[in-house]
């Protein structure tokens, strides 16, 4: 491949029902459960194992795409009685008040030891930013909220874009 692009937190932080496994396997021990920023550290460490060991940096761009934030606690923006719903405005401000999201400390610390080269896309400050991009305001469904993923056009067009700036710079 002369591009791979990876991304993974947004699967690590499902629990309970929507959680899309059912145990997790280290060696030869299976968990029912753990930790989820454990298990992301060691799920990463386990593909930068991967990356240096099968990829021809000759050949080969590597991205990782950081990690994308959600919008279910209103406190994290200073509005604790609200969550994505209802948002049509991107936060303004200097500062987003909440932040940085444990998984991006993760991915950070993995990619400072990885040994081939990684670019990595952080596009987590600016997402953090658009608690109103979210499908749950233009979704038509009264009922549920989703807060994690993205509409399209949107966010997601600027991430495209910061790509491209990259593969072309």
């Amino acid at each position: 491949m002369d591009v791979l692009i990876f991304n993974s937190w947004h699967w690590w932080t499902h629990t309970a029902g929507i959680q899309p496994w059912d145990y997790m396997r280290e060696g030869n021990k299976l968990y029912k459960d753990m930790n989820r920023l454990v298990a992301f550290y060691k799920g990463l460490n386990t593909w930068a194992r991967w990356i240096n060991y099968n990829i021809d940096s000759s050949r080969t761009q590597v991205f990782f795409q950081g990690v994308s934030p959600v919008h279910y606690d209103g406190r994290e923006w200073n509005e604790p009685l609200k969550s994505c719903k209802g948002q049509t405005q991107p936060f303004m401000g200097q500062r987003y008040p909440g932040g940085l999201p444990l998984g991006w400390v993760v991915v950070n610390k993995v990619l400072s030891r990885i040994k081939k080269p990684v670019r990595l896309l952080d596009l987590t400050t600016l997402s953090q930013y658009r608690k109103d991009a979210h499908p749950s305001l233009y979704n038509g469904i009264a009922k549920g909220l989703d807060c994690s993923h993205w509409c399209l056009p949107g966010l997601p067009d600027t991430w495209n874009l910061l790509l491209y700036a990259s593969l072309t710079s």
